[in-house]
């Protein structure tokens, strides 16, 4: 009896393995079907190419890439890069389970070439992406197998640069880089990162340029470019990494020692500027509003332009404001009779760059047209007046005080003068058009001292045509009033300004930080250091040449740092130029946020050469972020989880 019992147990346990195993096998032929089943999480593997990968004596323009199963090339034309760089445009295509290349240019002799797909490689039905991938052959003996990395970063401020092409030549002369396609070329990542691959035993210089005409040399005077004089020597050695093993999101299953070929150099760091285009012409004229118009430049120049009136005199006709780099003038009506006249016919002589780079005198006849004719003003000055009138009678009607004649606008000065001032700044009025007159005797500052109030001194001087500005003496916790009489302020027109009054206070010192910087081996240097806000926006700067900065009245509040090497002393930052071999002003940014609390100094020792330029910038104020990864994307050890069995990674 005992002994029919176990034998109905041995039954009953191989019913139940037999049914599992029905499971696992039903499970494993549902991979990568949409009811629930396994998921595909393998990359597409190469099975074979012709030629072969890595072949020799090639002659053929014509390649064939198979693989496992069914793939597609995400955007050939940008991310797929061949070296040495295809003038013609080659096609490139996925077709089933094969990448189909067809070359246009002509195949150089003994030279290998690489195509380079990155990650632009997946599989047709989960996106499993390959990873990088390149294909080379050679038209000769021999394959080259070296590489060079590195990145290219915004000289301005450090911004990796996404997309720039960077090349090597084997010539040393700069004219090389206007005269002759790059040889072996890459693009940068969102990180700024590049390898160029399949490079040769020899001697190189690196170059990068935001090639616009896809001709692969410096050809457009508007295309940003980066260069320097280091020789570049490939070179490689045998090296270890650590490679880590997944088992899912969360765990590591394994950390493995992997030897690979690590290829020199990988830190190359290329600064890419934008030259100055000092070609000048006239881009664009403009009367957005009937008192004025504007010339826009596309390069300034010492002499103005010269204007002479067609429909009108132009003798005392205008007040000419210029920007400081005098590329946009801006003339200002001084008669309203010309203010009225929807169209001005005028000739105008000026400075523009000819064919071989000089600048001659051309004339123009423009009519400078009102955006605001005078119909349309008069009949809002109408509208206006009907609306007053109409409220004037309401109040007659209910016997309330009425006025029988509109009053004229005042002139609407804005004064900059917040309620609480910080101790380092002043109060700037700007006004909407040129004044006639600015009476500062009419100005009026006064100061609180134990509940009686005193005439404070200040000064009071123009900025510019639109802007002015008034200097005084602040004093933390003193209360002032700035208090203006009417007509101060006259318009060209005649519009006057009305009383005004404004009361303010200076922030106690206790309401802010200092921060003082000490700059190792930068003693004797002229740099502009900079306080940045979250944004990379500046917000206060200081010249040094002692190798101390030191920022007084900073608001609490996390900052970050830049500091620009002011080589001549202008007081900006100035990029390069490639034909007079100047480099951009360099560029350094301090690493960490600086945490800034009321009441408290900060004192930092920051050097500024100690970091790998391409290291420097914090990446919280960078705004050239990485993409994201591709990758596998690893549900079936999420499904395993739903499911309660231990999933294995095959």
């Amino acid at each position: 009896m005992r002994a029919s019992l176990q034998h109905i147990n041995n039954q009953g346990r191989q019913w139940m393995l037999s049914c599992l195993l029905a499971l696992v096998f039903v499970g494993c032929a549902r991979m990568g079907n949409p009811d629930g089943g396994w998921y595909d999480e393998k990359p597409p593997i190469v099975v074979g190419s012709t030629p072969k990968d890595k072949a020799t004596f090639v002659d053929t323009k014509k390649i064939r890439i198979s693989f496992d199963e069914f793939i597609k090339v995400d955007n050939p034309t940008e991310n797929v890069i061949i070296s040495p760089p295809q003038i013609e445009m080659p096609d490139i295509k996925g077709a089933g389970k094969h990448i189909l290349i067809n070359l246009k240019d002509s195949l150089l002799p003994n030279t290998t070439y690489t195509i380079d797909f990155s990650d632009a490689i997946s599989d047709n039905n989960e996106g499993n992406p390959l990873g990088n991938y390149t294909y080379s052959f050679s038209t000769g003996e021999s394959i080259d197998t070296l590489e060079v990395s590195g990145y290219v970063l915004e000289a301005e401020n450090l911004e990796p640069i996404k997309g720039i092409l960077v090349g090597l030549y084997s010539q040393m002369e700069d004219s090389t880089f206007r005269t002759s396609p790059m040889l072996r070329v890459a693009r940068t990542d969102s990180r700024g990162h590049f390898v160029i691959k399949g490079i040769a035993a020899g001697s190189y210089r690196v170059y990068a340029l935001q090639d616009a005409d896809g001709n692969y040399l410096y050809s457009q005077k508007s295309e940003k470019i980066a260069f320097n004089h280091d020789i570049i020597i490939p070179s490689s050695k045998p090296d270890i990494r650590q490679d880590t093993i997944w088992r899912d999101t969360l765990h590591i299953s394994d950390i493995k020692q992997v030897g690979y070929t690590h290829f020199f150099p990988d830190d190359i760091t290329l600064r890419a500027f934008t030259p100055i285009i000092t070609d000048r012409y006239l881009i664009k004229t403009e009367r957005a509003e009937a008192d004025h118009f504007t010339f826009y430049f596309s390069y300034g120049d010492e002499q103005l332009p010269q204007i002479r009136g067609l429909n009108f005199d132009e003798w005392e006709a205008f007040i000419v404001a210029s920007n400081e780099k005098n590329d946009t003038i801006t003339y200002w009506l001084r008669d309203t009779t010309l203010v009225n006249q929807d169209t001005l016919r005028l000739e105008v002589q000026y400075l523009m760059t000819d064919t071989l780079g000089e600048l001659v005198s051309k004339t123009d006849t423009l009519e400078m047209l009102s955006k605001q004719p005078y119909a349309k003003r008069i009949k809002q000055r109408q509208k206006e007046y009907d609306e007053w009138a109409k409220e004037q009678e309401k109040a007659k009607k209910k016997g309330q005080p009425y006025d029988s004649i509109m009053p004229i606008p005042p002139l609407k000065m804005k004064i900059d003068a917040p309620s609480q001032l910080d101790p380092d700044k002043n109060i700037r009025l700007s006004t909407p058009c040129p004044l006639a007159v600015a009476d500062s005797s009419m100005i009026h500052l006064y100061a609180k001292h134990d509940s009686l109030w005193y005439e404070s001194k200040f000064l009071f001087h123009q900025l510019n045509t639109l802007e002015y500005e008034l200097i005084g003496e602040w004093h933390p916790t003193i209360e002032y009033s700035l208090e203006i009489d009417s007509a101060a302020f006259i318009d060209i027109y005649g519009n006057v300004s009305k009383a005004t009054k404004n009361g303010f206070g200076v922030r106690s010192e206790d309401a802010y930080s200092t921060i003082i910087i000490t700059l190792p081996g930068m003693d004797g240097k002229s740099a502009i250091v900079q306080l940045l806000t979250n944004s990379d926006g500046v917000y206060k700067e200081t010249k040094t040449n002692n190798g101390q900065a030191e920022f007084y009245y900073v608001k609490p509040g996390d900052y970050y740092m830049r500091m620009y090497i002011d080589e001549n002393d202008n007081g900006k930052w100035d990029t390069g130029d490639f034909d007079q071999d100047l480099q951009p002003e360099t560029v350094y940014y301090y690493p960490d946020v600086l945490q800034c609390k009321a009441k408290w100094d900060l004192t930092q020792s920051w050097n500024p050469t100690a970091r790998e330029t391409f290291r420097q910038k914090p990446e919280k104020i960078t705004k050239q972020k990485p993409d994201k990864a591709k990758t596998v994307k690893k549900r079936n050890a999420d499904r395993a989880k739903s499911l309660g069995i231990i999933y294995v990674e095959q």
